[in-house]
C-alpha cells in the first residue's frame, strides 16, 4: 500500500482508512510503538514497529516512540539505547521519543481525580487476600473490607503512600468498578503499588510507581494518540482502558488488538528469552541464533528483508505460527539481489595446474552482482596451486555429474576450463591433490571445438585468507519448543544450534564491512561477525543457506 488512497489491505487499514474518511480526530493519524525498557526487541516486535510506523506514513500521521518504564525492576538505559538502534535499523524514526516517566505528575492527579469521583480507593489486603477476593472466571469476586472507605481516608492515605510512609507492598490503591464483572481485569484492579526501587529516569523521586493498565491508555490520551493498536493478549484490558478514559474525561485514544507473531522453532518472549541469556544457552542477547533483532542484524539479516516479511504475514485477528523458513526465503530473495559475491572454500582439495609456470599469477576479473552491473568487478589471483571443494570431485561419475572427475573437464569461475589428468591418494585411498591441466586459451570464452557445462568456484592456495565459519541451525530441536506440557521449552535447546569449522576465502574478503553480508558463491550468504570479527582474524556467521527450502515446499 504506497497511500492512504490505494484499497486497505488488512483490518486495521480498513478501520484507519474509514476514520479518517469520516474526518474523526480532523483526518489526523497518530500511532506509537510502546516498548518496556526492560529487554531486546524481538521479531514479534518487528511486526508492531512495521504496523505501527507504516500506517502513519500511509496516512500522512505520525509515530511516537514511547517507552512504558513504570516497573523499575528490570528497566534500564541500556535496554532504552538498543531499542532506538533496533528501530533506527530496521528503516523508521519517530515523531518524538515519549516516557510513560515522563507522566508520572499528571498520572498521580488523576488517581487523585478518581478517588475524589469515588472511583479508587486505597485497600490494604495482602496479595494472597487480594487473590482470594478476586474469585475466578466461574465465581464472583467479594468486595474488599476497605472498598467503602472514607474519599478524605484515601486521599490521605493515598498522598502519605507517595510520601514514603509505608513499606512496600503495605497498600495499593485501587480502581472502583465492579467485583462481580466477567472480566476479571475489571474487579477492581490495582493502579499503584508500593515499590521502593532506583528508576533509570527519575532516580528515587518515586516511591509508589503506576500499574500498566492504569498507565497505558492515559499515556496514549496525553499524546492524542489516534489509534493504539497492541497484540491480543491485550484485548481482555481495552475494557478497562476504555473505562479510565471515561471517567477522567480525557481525549478518547481507541485500542485495537492484531494476531502477534509467533515463528516455528522459536521463542518470543522476553521472560524466556532471559533465560536461554542467563542459562548459558546462548552467549548474549545478540547472539545469532536469537530471535532479537540485534541477533538478526549480527547474523547478517537485512532489515528490508524483516520487513518484507512482516508485510508477508500479514495483519489479522486470528492468532497463527509462522514458519520460520518464510522469514528464511525473505532474507534470501532480498540478499539475491543485493549481496556482492565472493568465493570460499570450506571443505578444500588441492589442485596443480601442472601446464602453468610456477609462480606466474594472473588477475582474474570477478563480477560482484550478476544482477546489479552497478556492483562492478574485483580482482581474483589465480595461481598454479587451487582449492576446490572436495564434493566437486568424483573420480567416477554418472553423465548427470557437472563437476570435475577424472579426465574430465570443468570451468573455474572467472576463469580458465581445467582438466583432470590424475589423482593422488592417501593411503586409505582418498584424493588428497588433482593434478590438472587448464586450457590457457578459454578465459572468459568458450572453446570452439567442445562443450563443458560444469562451473566451480575455487581460491588460489597460495593467496587464501583463512577464516573461522560458524553454521547456524535452529536454535530448538522441535516446531513447538512451548507446546510440550511435561517439558520445558530448555529442554528443547539444539545442543547442535552451532558449529564452526575453517574456510579458505580469496584476499578481497578481508576489506568486506562488518554488517555487509555477501554471497559466498554456491555455499550460501555470510557476514562477519560484528563482535569476533577482524581483518587479521576473519570471522562469519552464515546468514541464511542457499537453498530455498521454503518456497519448495509450498510450490
Amino acid at each position: 500500500m504506497s497511500d492512504a488512497s490505494d484499497t486497505p489491505t488488512d483490518f486495521i487499514r480498513q478501520m484507519v482508512a474509514a476514520d479518517v474518511a469520516a474526518g474523526k480526530h480532523d483526518g489526523r493519524v497518530q500511532t506509537r510503538f510502546p516498548p518496556e525498557p526492560n529487554g531486546y526487541l524481538q521479531i514479534g516486535h518487528a511486526k508492531a514497529i512495521c504496523l505501527n510506523f507504516e500506517i502513519a506514513k500511509e496516512f500522512g500521521g505520525l509515530c511516537n516512540l514511547r517507552f512504558d518504564d513504570t516497573n523499575p525492576e528490570k528497566e534500564s538505559d541500556e535496554f532504552v539505547q538498543a531499542i532506538q538502534e533496533d528501530i533506527k535499523w530496521l528503516g523508521y524514526d519517530w515523531a518524538k521519543i515519549c516516557f510513560a516517566s515522563d507522566y508520572f505528575e499528571q498520572l498521580y492527579l488523576w488517581a487523585i481525580q478518581l478517588i475524589e469521583s469515588g472511583d479508587a480507593y486505597v485497600d490494604e489486603l495482602s496479595f494472597d487476600e487480594m487473590r482470594a477476593y478476586r474469585g475466578s472466571i466461574t465465581e464472583p469476586g467479594k468486595p474488599s473490607p476497605h472498598r467503602e472507605r472514607p474519599i478524605e481516608e484515601s486521599i490521605d492515605l493515598f498522598k502519605r503512600m507517595r510520601a514514603g510512609e509505608f513499606d512496600d507492598g503495605a497498600k495499593v490503591l485501587r480502581a472502583k468498578i465492579d467485583m462481580t464483572h466477567p472480566n476479571m481485569n475489571m474487579r477492581d484492579p490495582v493502579m499503584y503499588r508500593i515499590k521502593r526501587m532506583h528508576h533509570h529516569r527519575v532516580g528515587d523521586a518515586w516511591c509508589i510507581y503506576p500499574s500498566y493498565d492504569f498507565t497505558h491508555g492515559q499515556s496514549d490520551s496525553l499524546e492524542e494518540i489516534t489509534h493504539s493498536l497492541c497484540s491480543l493478549e491485550f484485548q481482555d484490558h481495552r475494557p478497562l482502558y476504555d473505562w479510565f478514559i471515561e471517567k477522567l474525561g480525557i481525549f478518547p485514544s481507541k485500542q485495537t488488538e492484531f494476531a502477534r507473531l509467533n515463528l516455528t522453532y522459536t521463542v518470543v518472549s522476553k521472560r524466556k528469552l532471559r533465560d536461554l541469556v542467563d542459562g548459558g544457552h546462548v552467549t548474549g542477547w545478540d547472539d545469532p541464533r536469537m530471535p532479537t533483532l540485534c541477533g538478526m542484524r549480527r547474523r547478517g539479516y537485512p532489515a528490508a528483508a524483516i520487513r518484507q516479511f512482516c508485510a508477508t504475514v500479514g495483519i489479522t485477528k486470528v492468532p497463527s505460527t509462522s514458519d520460520v523458513a518464510l522469514l528464511e526465503y525473505a532474507v534470501r530473495q532480498e540478499l539475491n539481489e543485493v549481496a556482492v559475491r565472493r568465493m570460499a572454500v570450506l571443505d578444500p582439495l588441492e589442485i596443480e595446474l601442472t601446464n602453468w609456470p610456477e609462480g606466474e599469477v594472473v588477475e582474474v576479473d570477478g563480477i560482484n552482482n550478476p544482477g546489479d552491473e552497478s556492483a562492478g568487478t574485483r580482482k581474483i589471483p589465480f595461481s598454479k596451486h587451487l582449492l576446490i571443494e572436495q564434493d566437486d570431485f568424483k573420480e567416477e561419475a554418472n553423465r548427470k555429474f557437472f563437476r570435475l572427475k577424472q579426465d574430465g573437464e570443468v570451468r573455474l569461475r572467472f576463469g580458465y576450463i581445467i582438466k583432470c589428468d590424475e589423482v593422488i591418494k592417501d593411503e586409505a585411498g582418498n584424493p588428497i591433490k588433482l593434478l590438472c591441466s587448464v586450457d590457457h586459451d578459454t578465459l572468459n570464452k568458450n572453446p570452439e571445438d567442445r562443450k563443458v557445462k560444469g562451473v566451480i568456484h575455487w581460491v588460489s592456495r597460495d593467496h587464501a585468507v583463512q577464516a573461522k565459519v560458524r553454521m547456524f541451525d535452529r536454535l530448538f530441536s522441535v516446531e513447538k519448543p512451548e507446546g510440550d506440557k511435561e517439558k520445558e521449552f530448555l529442554d528443547f535447546v539444539n545442543p547442535d544450534s552451532v558449529t564452526e569449522s575453517i574456510a579458505y576465502c580469496e584476499p578481497s574478503l578481508t576489506s568486506l564491512p562488518v554488517g555487509e553480508t555477501c554471497q559466498f558463491e554456491r555455499i550460501g550468504y555470510f557476514c562477519p561477525d560484528s563482535q569476533l570479527s577482524a581483518p587479521a582474524a576473519l570471522v562469519f556467521n552464515r546468514t541464511v543457506a542457499l537453498r530455498d527450502s521454503w518456497a519448495k515446499s509450498n510450490s
